[in-house]
């Protein structure tokens, strides 16, 4: 009766993802040419066990992003790779629930499972975001300066590939930049920032919450105080969002005829719009990845309306509310209720509006790392 239960529970979750995605996309292509018999066809055939491979991928993935976090914080202390992988599901499932006002929660959990301090863990958390950040541009700049043959041979449009390929060179530039920019902070910039920001800190609006964010990204610059612990981040980031276009590629495929010549380069693109429409909101249809997904297969590639809907929609559900399957009964057993980590993602954004954040320290500009280890940086 349970599995019953559970198997009614999933396809209810299902059709009101097919819902929201509809609604969403709904100034995306006009009703008349969309059939929801088609829509309904396309779900049947998918392929269950590549869905099943995707999941099972998923938390191979949320163990590569526990093990990077679990680098970064090798200078804090001790530290155990499952507890931080099981406040990763959490946190995952944790904005899943709340939206983006959960995702504050995920660097809390961790901070009180590694019993760690919370500052430290909301610098990992804005590093985190900046590597994944430079790896997901960079798939994309692999996809549109390298691979571009192989989107032709996949069916992207050729206007479209030509155009956003001008931007992938503007993108390349922007990361080169940054780059440039965070080893000479590292190696130079910290102690002259820290004293600004540190006046910054005791001001009030704009200047203020400017501080904190800086702040917190010093914090987290102190996760990497070698060339090998950056070799690392970039290994495990570049692993980690290299599986996560696999999966993407398992996803479409299992959709049968409509993606037969959907390849790895072509799942990168996608990896990318998507990505860019989890931040986004798109004009006349509104935010979300699974939006930015849609529009990608149906523009891009050129996959009919019911087909690419179904598609997005399982993109979604894999990729962000798998992480409900043990997330869930993960914050049950540890006593978190919905109520409880709406409470908490509160505080902390009361915390972060008035200009402070998980008790970051601005004393003088400087950090505890760099009281006790002036001058350290890579080498």
């Amino acid at each position: 009766m349970r599995a019953r239960s559970r198997q009614v529970l999933l396809a209810l979750l299902a059709i009101a993802a097919l819902g929201i995605v509809a609604y969403r996309s709904r100034r995306a292509f006009h009703s008349g040419n969309f059939s929801g018999h088609r829509l309904i066809h396309a779900v049947r055939e998918a392929n269950i066990w590549m869905l099943l491979a995707a999941v099972v991928l998923i938390y191979v993935c949320y163990a590569l992003r526990a093990r990077r976090w679990q680098r970064f914080c090798c200078y804090l202390g001790p530290s155990n790779f499952w507890g931080i992988y099981n406040g990763t599901i959490m946190g995952f499932a944790t904005i899943f629930l709340l939206g983006r006002a959960g995702e504050p929660v995920r660097p809390l959990l961790l901070a009180r499972k590694g019993k760690y301090p919370a500052a430290s863990q909301f610098g990992i958390y804005i590093l985190e975001r900046i590597f994944d950040f430079a790896s997901s541009a960079m798939i994309a700049i692999l996809a549109l300066l390298v691979f571009a043959r192989q989107l032709g041979d996949a069916g992207a449009d050729p206007d479209s590939v030509l155009k956003a390929r001008a931007s992938g060179g503007v993108l390349l530039g922007v990361i080169a930049g940054a780059a440039i920019f965070l080893v000479y902070y590292r190696l130079y910039g910290a102690e002259a920032f820290g004293r600004l920001l540190g006046r910054w800190h005791v001001r009030e609006g704009w200047r203020r919450r400017v501080a904190v964010q800086f702040l917190a990204f010093r914090e987290g610059l102190h996760a990497i105080r070698t060339w090998g612990d950056l070799a690392w981040a970039i290994l495990y980031s570049g692993v980690h969002w290299a599986l996560v276009a696999g999966v993407y590629l398992i996803i479409a495929r299992s959709f049968g005829d409509d993606f037969s010549d959907f390849n790895y380069p072509s799942a990168m693109l996608l990896l990318a719009v998507t990505m860019l429409g989890s931040v986004l909101q798109l004009p006349g249809v509104g935010g979300g990845a699974q939006v930015a997904s849609f529009i990608a297969f149906t523009t891009i590639f050129g996959v009919d309306p019911e087909p690419a809907a179904a598609a997005a929609v399982v993109l979604w559900l894999v990729t962000f509310a798998a992480s409900l399957l043990i997330g869930v009964p993960m914050l049950l057993r540890e006593g978190w209720s919905i109520g409880a980590l709406r409470k908490l993602a509160r505080a902390e954004a009361a915390a972060v509006e008035a200009g402070d954040m998980a008790g970051l320290d601005n004393t003088a500009g400087q950090s505890s790392d760099e009281k006790n280890a002036a001058g350290d940086a890579l080498r």
